[in-house]
């Protein structure tokens, strides 16, 4: 019987895989949902704490802000200031059922309001109001008690304002309008400019 060389099993070298990362487990991706979902939270409140969203329900403030826009008011705007000639401010209106207005600072506590010939004056000081598209057609005069405001809306024919019913006071104040920013076609800051010290 012939003698076989013995045939040993050759050996076989094997690599090492690198170890894999653990997928994320279904409770580790709701946590970070959960996560994301409370971080959203609380941004939106610190916004709303700040700020305020209002529609332009009305042709009051034409040609400067349009029925439909949508702004951002400041409500902080005057905790640590005073309004100024110019700002546009948002305010509680005592009609029924109460509504927010949407007008101008013409006049400031103190301040002596003309209007006479399509002019208006503040403490015998005519005004500069580029942004107006027609003059008022009504006179009178007004003197601003303490704590109050005197507002017009720019479309000084077309606008139920101080010239009608009266000062606001300045505690009904939500704050002032920053920025229109919708729709995107109309998109811009607005200019708060002292309409008395830009007078000629």
């Amino acid at each position: 019987m012939e003698d076989y060389p013995e045939i040993k099993p050759t050996a076989i070298e094997t690599v090492e895989q690198p170890e894999t990362a653990p997928k994320n487990t279904f409770s580790e991706l709701l946590s970070e949902a959960i996560k994301t979902i409370l971080l959203a939270f609380v941004l939106y409140f610190a916004i709303s704490a700040v700020t305020d969203r209002v529609r332009v329900e009305n042709i009051s403030m034409q040609p400067t802000l349009y029925e439909g826009e949508l702004l951002v008011v400041y409500k902080l705007a005057y905790q640590f200031d005073e309004p100024h000639r110019g700002d546009i401010i948002v305010f509680h209106h005592n009609t029924e059922p109460p509504e927010d207005y949407i007008k101008r600072v013409i006049g400031l506590p103190g301040d002596t309001v003309t209007i006479q010939s399509g002019r208006v004056t503040i403490n015998d000081q005519v005004i500069n109001e580029p942004y107006l598209a027609s003059l008022p057609a009504y006179d009178g005069s007004w003197q601003v008690p303490q704590d109050m405001l005197f507002v017009l809306g720019d479309n000084r024919n077309r606008s139920s304002d101080s010239h009608v019913w009266g000062f606001v006071p300045q505690e009904s104040v939500v704050g002032r309008a920053v920025v229109i920013y919708w729709p995107l076609s109309s998109i811009r800051l607005l200019s708060h400019d002292d309409i008395v010290q830009a007078a000629p």
